[in-house]
């Protein structure tokens, strides 16, 4: 049975993924899976209609309070002319209570809440018993998705990785030439598509006449660990990274063989300018893959871009900006690092129906006469906002882990204390 099993897996998935080319079954599949969803959500909305209606609201994303993003100064002058008076800390309880109702960012580091629910038990908590026949519904999609999807996707997993670290091993035994690094590329390649059917993956890409060239720099939101293999299944990059232990390390040790990825060790990636240093080199190789960097430094939502960190900005050379959207209703691609480790994490994701997302190659930019690697970096994060449709929020993603740094503070009491002294309500 394991025989005929892999052999069909082979036949069917794995070489025509690696040939490029499609049977027509995750077609298929996919337009059975919307015409499934299509039906619960009318049956869903007619099981609330006759039920309970405000389960259908529309999800706290969209924002429960209404915010005034009046400046301080001006705010403050509403209450009173010149001195100091008790009625100012309504302004600061009123900031407070907004950021515990509703606090922008925070709220970015958890799954977003889908209108109508998708028949995946963790996407919308509103959604309870609706019909019987919902519920029928419900319990075959468990089965297949437990029962089929998820062995499938298992084996297709471990053959794509298995023949990750096989192929580069292989190709890294090879010197230096054109034919090794053609070799590498059909490698990674094939084995990055064989990934992607492992996820029942759907990926729209747009504005091909845009994708990234040797000796530049991609950089792209991030909401995944998948995003590097959302791109690698249609191009090569050398990735950027940390040395990892387990099989993350032994697959960075296999892949550096066959292509110059630059991986650092924990010591070394704290030292900035060794980083910059090692980055310059790989890029004035105009040879070379273009790298792959994720600025953010943090899975965000899917909903929002957060601040991209200035380094990657420094090194020079031509930045290709990419945006990804994943569409929520197939499955939930987020990774919260903080709350699921990296197996439930893909337990999670190989159990949905599938990944389904879009990829926008956005013109190539290159850093102004003038312009800073901050004001660089924000402007390609606004053009990557755009593009994919995302909020774009001034925060640092690294306050998924950390608590606000007492300068952000300290820079509000200063704003309020030299009104004071300016207004005389001081000395």
């Amino acid at each position: 049975v394991g025989a005929v099993w892999l052999a069909l897996v082979l036949a069917l998935i794995v070489l025509p993924s690696a040939l490029g080319v499609s049977l027509g079954i995750s077609e298929a599949y996919m337009w059975v899976l919307v015409k499934t969803l299509e039906w619960a959500t009318i049956r869903i909305e007619k099981g609330v209609k006759k039920s309970q209606p405000q389960m259908l609201k529309s999800p706290a994303a969209n924002g429960i309070i209404e915010r005034d993003e009046t400046p301080m100064e001006k705010e403050i002058a509403r209450l009173h002319r010149v001195d100091f008076e008790f009625s100012d800390i309504f302004y600061f309880c009123r900031k407070g209570f907004e950021a515990i109702v509703e606090d922008e960012v925070t709220q970015r580091f958890s799954s977003e809440e889908l209108v109508s629910w998708n028949l995946l038990t963790r996407t919308n908590v509103n959604f309870h018993y609706i019909s019987l026949r919902l519920t029928v519904v419900w319990v075959i999609g468990v089965i297949v998705r437990y029962c089929f999807l998820l062995p499938l996707r298992f084996t297709l997993a471990a053959i794509g990785i298995t023949s990750m670290i096989v192929g580069t091993t292989m190709v890294g035994q090879l010197p230096n030439s054109s034919v090794k690094n053609y070799l590498s590329e059909v490698v990674h390649l094939t084995c990055s598509r064989t990934l992607v059917r492992a996820l029942s993956g759907t990926i729209h890409y747009h504005n091909k006449e845009n994708k990234p060239q040797k000796g530049g720099i991609c950089v792209a939101n991030h909401t995944s660990p998948i995003d590097a293999i959302i791109l690698t299944n249609d191009g090569c990059y050398a990735m950027v990274g940390q040395v990892h232990g387990g099989l993350m390390g032994v697959i960075q040790r296999a892949t550096v063989k066959a292509c110059p990825h630059v991986w650092f060790e924990r010591s070394e990636i704290k030292d900035r300018h060794l980083v910059t240093k090692r980055l310059r080199e790989h890029v004035a190789d105009k040879s070379k893959l273009p790298i792959l960097i994720f600025p953010e430094g943090t899975c965000i939502n899917n909903t929002s871009v957060m601040m991209f960190k200035k380094g990657s900005f420094e090194i020079g050379g031509t930045i290709y900006p990419v945006a990804i959207k994943y569409d929520p209703q197939f499955g939930d691609a987020f990774w919260n690092s903080s709350k699921y480790n990296i197996v439930s994490y893909l337990l999670r994701i190989m159990t949905s129906w599938a990944i389904v997302c879009n990829v926008w190659y956005m013109p190539p930019m290159v850093r102004k006469e003038g312009e800073d690697a901050v004001q660089f970096a924000n402007r390609v994060k606004s053009a990557i906002a755009r593009q994919g449709g995302l909020t774009e929020l001034p925060w640092d993603g690294g306050l998924k882990r950390a608590k606000v740094k007492d300068t952000f503070k300290e820079e509000q009491q200063k704003n309020y204390s030299k009104m004071l002294v300016r207004n005389g309500s001081i000395g």
